[in-house]
């Protein structure tokens, strides 16, 4: 069986919220590096995902599964602001042992986790995307676990600083060596939280 890889994400925004960040979009779709965008879904936030060679039909500890069924291969790739891929997808759990088990279940097992100081966090390469799985110490056990937002990889930070102005946070060491990240602020106006990151 193939490895599992990430196809694409649904997610809540606009359209025209992306668009204003220098990413192309056609028909409300767009790809960034091999990992296609659905934007306008119904709901908040990171919304669906489709994984190809998943073992799972159904949702995965409250991670649901995206409807389409649209080829990401032909959607618009180029962007002006320089975003060439997405490096890691977040999920928070408040129980990460029963996230753990249901990811494995569907054949999407955690490769690597480790103690954040506080809280665990784990990892699963997903084709050319990262799935990092938080624990979201002091919520309700009960509650299932949800996207929380995405790091996309830009080939020039500052340049991309300069375009966004007071929307981009400051431009700050990554925890991966050598690397650097800087978070959108709430005043871009996107219900997903965006970060973007240096290549690797």
């Amino acid at each position: 069986m193939s490895r599992p890889e990430l196809v694409s994400l649904a997610l809540s925004d606009p359209p025209e919220r992306w668009r204003g960040l220098g990413f192309s979009i056609a028909d409300s779709s767009l790809r960034v590096g091999d990992v296609g965008l659905e934007l306008g879904a119904p709901g908040e936030g990171i919304v669906g995902w489709r994984v190809r060679g998943a073992e799972s039909s159904e949702e995965i500890d409250g991670l649901p599964w995206s409807d389409s069924r649209a080829d990401p291969s032909q959607w618009q790739a180029s962007h002006p602001n320089g975003a060439v891929g997405i490096d890691h997808v977040v999920v928070a759990t408040p129980d990460f042992d029963r996230t753990a088990a249901a990811l494995d279940r569907a054949g999407l097992g955690l490769r690597r986790v480790r103690d954040a100081g506080g809280f665990r966090q784990g990892f699963r390469r997903l084709g050319a995307a990262i799935l990092e799985i938080v624990e979201a110490r002091g919520a309700p056990a009960e509650e299932p676990a949800r996207f929380w937002g995405l790091v996309v990889v830009v080939e020039d930070l500052e340049a991309l600083a300069d375009r966004l102005g007071e929307h981009l946070g400051e431009v700050k060491p990554a925890v991966q060596p050598g690397r650097r990240i800087a978070t959108l602020r709430d005043s871009a106006g996107l219900g997903t939280k965006l970060a973007f990151m240096d290549p690797e």
